[in-house]
């Protein structure tokens, strides 16, 4: 290590997977992988290093026979068609044909073996993309304004920015162990696209006057994250200018790595740390590592979009559009990430662009394409024009393929979507977000309606229910949902959500959102209706 580990002068307050990685650095195990397992099978794998395969971006996958899941780092989610073309060979010579995007703008693959994992990982290297950690107690794929370059709403371009973090941080020993995930945004949208509030560290728009100058830059964000544990980030009191990022965020993953938390794998995150010692502690700490920094500026995020883009869009460029698609449950196949490709390079400017929605974006369409990019039958699915609720519903892996999970939630979601979509007339998008365990990675915290998975006992056995919250927003005035008592059994959802978006459509005022709406009449209201439903439920 370049590093002094000054955590480890007493192992005996260390948990057991940091007494691992002292033993060897999870970067370690993509050579281990590529000579030792990939040649001797599944079955050699040692249990050590089974829990350190998450530094090569892999998962063992539910049911733990031998197959994994893989996320590929894709920074603020922009792609270019080879980088994506690549992608959907892979998913349909070694994936079966299936391509997930997730909630951090990665792509995720399933149905992997361990014999396989070599030539995926030089395909993908080949065209510029790595699945190195994008999992593992190291920095993540880094979460960005997929609009980058061509936004309206933006302050200015941050794709440089977001590749040179990822660059220094990709295959840095520095920093490949950190007490927990680690997980950053950069973005200049002023509509908090990179839903900066649950980061660990998040840089969001802001100017300052410095001698007699304006001068656009952002503010950093630190201690954010969701699980069973919920934490909204805090502003330090900084201004950054766009140069200075990358040393922000050196020292805050400094600080990170020297002094948080690594005696309970369930204590370890950021987020702990900034709570105990609070934004002015963290701040002094940091100029201690990096220098004085200016004090802040103006804040330039004016709301939140949640990054739904659906629709054909004008970019800040004169002539050009980008066309927002819906991915249902950001679930789609290789052949129509494929096609997608080829209507970027025919009608497009050769980039796909992923979102923290779990949709995808095409950019750079002229304005005499952009009818014959609609023509194109894969947009019959991924449509630009979803349906209300399909289009804002958002899931977790669920216990499909993720071992953490108690319940599916894929198509779950995605079948309560579709019946609300056929049951319930509304002019108001109502965000649904579904989470298969405590873990969050489908973000059910900030949605209008969460739902996090859980089972009941019946006469007929252990069941899938759902635990409801409600209220959840980011940006200004940032909260996380709250949650109801009364569980619901999984087949029940669907007409449960039902009247309750009735009983918001029923009440509401003008103009009035479903956030707005139980901020006025209380989530106590919510939770007498919600009662009233399951009452009747077990009556009938």
């Amino acid at each position: 290590m370049a590093y002094e580990a000054i955590w480890a002068a007493d192992t005996s307050k260390l948990n057991k997977m940091e007494l691992v990685k002292l033993e060897k650095d999870g970067l370690d195990v993509i050579r281990t992988i590529i000579e030792k397992y990939a040649h001797e099978g599944y079955s050699s794998i040692t249990p050590d290093d089974m829990n350190l395969f998450k530094w090569a971006g892999v998962y063992e996958q539910k049911p733990k026979d031998g197959h994994f899941m893989m996320r590929v780092r894709v920074p603020s989610g922009i792609m270019t068609t080879a980088q994506a073309r690549a992608m959907a060979d892979i998913a349909r010579d070694y994936g079966r044909n299936l391509v997930d995007v997730t909630t951090r703008q990665a792509i995720q693959f399933h149905w992997l073996t361990v014999e396989q994992l070599p030539d995926i990982f030089n395909r993908l290297e080949k065209v510029g993309l790595y699945s190195y950690e994008a999992c593992g107690d190291c920095p993540r794929t880094i979460v960005g304004n997929p609009l980058a370059g061509i936004d309206k709403d933006e302050l200015f371009d941050t794709t440089a920015l977001v590749n040179e973090v990822n660059d220094f941080f990709l295959l840095n020993r520095d920093f490949s162990n950190l007490p927990r995930k680690y997980k950053m945004s950069i973005s200049s949208n002023i509509y908090n696209s990179g839903h900066a509030e649950i980061q660990c560290l998040a840089f969001t728009p802001a100017s300052k006057v410095i001698d007699g100058q304006e001068v656009l830059g952002f503010h950093a964000w630190v201690g954010g994250g969701l699980s069973a544990k919920p934490h909204l980030a805090k502003k330090l009191d900084l201004f950054v200018r766009p140069e200075e990022v990358l040393k922000v965020a050196i020292g805050v993953t400094t600080i990170f790595r020297d002094y948080g938390y690594r005696e309970k794998r369930h204590h370890a995150r950021l987020k702990f740390l900034v709570a105990d010692w609070g934004p002015e502690k963290f701040k002094e700490k940091l100029v201690e590592v990096i220098g004085e920094m200016p004090s802040l500026g103006e804040d330039r995020v004016v709301g939140w979009t949640a990054a739904y883009f659906d629709g054909v869009h004008k970019q800040k460029q004169e002539g050009l559009n980008y066309i927002g698609l819906s991915v249902p449950v950001g679930r789609l196949s290789g052949d129509e990430l494929s096609e997608l490709a080829e209507i970027a390079d025919t009608y497009g400017d050769g980039h796909i662009r992923t979102t923290v929605s779990q949709n995808i974006i095409i950019s750079g369409v002229k304005d005499e394409n952009v009818d014959k990019a609609l023509a194109a039958k894969v947009l019959e699915r991924l449509t630009p024009n979803p349906k209300h609720f399909m289009s804002r519903t958002v899931s977790c892996t669920g216990n499909e393929f993720c071992n953490l999970a108690v319940v599916e939630t894929k198509e779950r979601a995605r079948a309560v979507a579709e019946y609300l979509d056929k049951n319930v007339e509304l002019d108001e998008e109502v965000r649904i977000h579904f989470i298969g365990c405590p873990n969050a990675c489908g973000q059910k915290h900030i949605a209008d309606i969460g739902l996090q998975g859980a089972l009941v006992k019946t006469p007929e056995g252990m069941v899938d229910a759902f635990d409801l919250s409600v209220g959840g927003i980011l940006g200004p005035g940032a909260k996380f949902n709250e949650t109801l008592k009364g569980r619901v059994k999984g087949d029940q959802v669907g007409p449960v959500l039902e009247q309750l978006i009735l009983f918001f459509k029923e009440n509401r005022g003008p103009e009035e959102s479903f956030h707005q709406f139980v901020g006025r009449v209380g989530v106590q209201a919510f939770q007498e209706k919600l009662t009233s439903i399951l009452a009747e439920i077990a009556y009938v």
